[in-house]
């Protein structure tokens, strides 16, 4: 019975140091979403902004937007808290920015030349649109972007080396978006911005 006991105590004294050289050697992330606070948020004549995705990854080939380390989704969602700021909240308008996709396909090239490597095509693309609705005048305005970016790697590329790839193409695509976003906001959204100097013209 004795030794059972010491057995018991000897375990339960174990299990708290295996907790905390796990957490010390904790692996942290290699790459992180990235933000867009250095950039002045763009201020909107609404009540609130509403944020959501009508995305849904497969999980399968020939999508992988599931095997990236940054999250296209994610990071978009990160736009719009970082970039979009409500300050009429005495309004009935509303804000929604809607993620509509964040894909990445992956398409194998083969190669005919034998001297030539096999190589992976990936594209990537976001399409967001972002609709204020105004609940008084009963009227809504939106502006939509599709942002894309491609990349050809060898095919024997390891995964540290796509990991690299890949979050580059992130950051490339999110420069787009995050200028061509900002610019038809300012262009066919000027009315709900605050300080927006602005005239669209129709013909």
């Amino acid at each position: 019975m004795l030794k059972k006991l010491f057995t018991l105590f000897a375990f339960l004294l174990l299990l708290p140091a295996c907790a905390g050289i796990s957490d010390d050697m904790a692996e942290p992330r290699r790459y992180e979403e990235p933000r867009f606070t250095n950039q002045p948020p763009i201020r909107l004549k609404v009540s609130k902004i509403d944020i959501s995705s009508e995305f849904t990854p497969s999980f399968k080939r020939p999508n992988v937007e599931h095997l990236f380390p940054v999250s296209i989704e994610k990071t978009a969602r990160i736009w719009a808290r970082d970039r979009l700021e409500a300050v009429d909240f005495g309004s009935k308008r509303t804000a929604q920015f809607i993620i509509k996709d964040a894909s990445v396909t992956e398409e194998p090239l083969t190669s005919n030349d034998v001297f030539t490597q096999d190589r992976l095509k990936y594209r990537a693309r976001l399409v967001v649109t972002l609709r204020i609705s105004d609940q008084d005048s009963m009227s809504s305005a939106e502006t939509s972007i599709e942002a894309w970016r491609e990349l050809t790697i060898p095919a024997n590329t390891d995964i540290d080396e796509k990991e690299r790839y890949w979050n580059g193409m992130v950051d490339k695509l999110f420069n787009e978006f995050n200028r061509s976003m900002e610019a038809n906001i300012n262009q066919y959204l000027n009315m709900y911005v605050v300080g927006s100097s602005h005239i669209q013209e129709y013909n």
